[in-house]
């Protein structure tokens, strides 16, 4: 029912209800950003050193706080990887982009997967969470796993386009091989030239009849 009030018409009953508002996200406290950072640098160390699954409360102590503060701010181990592994990400996908123009499409993808390789055989573990965290977009690492499949299915395309990668690849089955690949790298450091030869193989199984 419409009413008024000082000249002005007003709505009364259920239309009168406000929109929902939109909560605010609220910026994070200086003490709390301090931890954020220096968890992320502990914790950086630790999976360079010790692998990513060093223990989690030792990243905690020697960023000086308790463990209750690491699980504030990264609810899970993925959490945290995905957080640590974010600048990796981010350098992977410039490289994605910058690659996106080249002349000769399967090297560019080629290219691309080897620079995947190299980055996940910094830290030990980090393929094998890549791989599991293919199968879960819900996972703590899909931060990192959902853009790359989608940087890589854009030099796939145009790599398929091309005609010198077989139609039927798909950049799931390609991300899982790459991880795979650096999973056997990580396992035998004593093979500087292993990657370049599984990468050669995948190669051939990927090009068209025609190439």
């Amino acid at each position: 029912m419409a009413t008024e009030t000082a000249g002005q018409p007003q709505t009364t009953g259920p239309a009168a209800t406000a929109p929902a508002r939109t909560p605010e996200v609220r910026p994070m406290r200086a003490d709390a950003r301090r931890n954020y950072e220096r968890l992320l640098t502990e914790a950086r160390t630790a999976f360079t050193e010790h692998g990513t699954d060093t223990s989690l409360e030792d990243i905690a102590r020697r960023a000086g706080v308790g463990i209750g503060t690491l699980y504030r701010h990264f609810p899970n181990r993925t959490a945290l990887m995905g957080a640590v592994f974010q600048g990796e990400v981010d350098a992977l996908l410039t490289h994605a982009r910058e690659l996106a123009d080249a002349p000769q499409p399967c090297a560019a993808l080629v290219e691309w997967l080897r620079a995947i390789i190299t980055h996940a055989t910094t830290y030990r573990g980090l393929s094998r969470a890549l791989m599991t965290a293919s199968a879960d977009d819900s996972s703590g690492m899909a931060r990192c796993s959902v853009p790359m499949r989608e940087a890589g299915g854009a030099l796939l395309t145009r790599a398929q386009q091309a005609g010198a990668v077989r139609p039927d690849v798909s950049i799931g089955d390609l991300m899982q091989l790459t991880n795979g690949i650096a999973l056997a790298v990580e396992e035998s450091p004593d093979d500087p030239k292993l990657a370049d030869r599984l990468l050669t193989l995948t190669l051939r199984g990927l090009k068209g009849d025609n190439h």
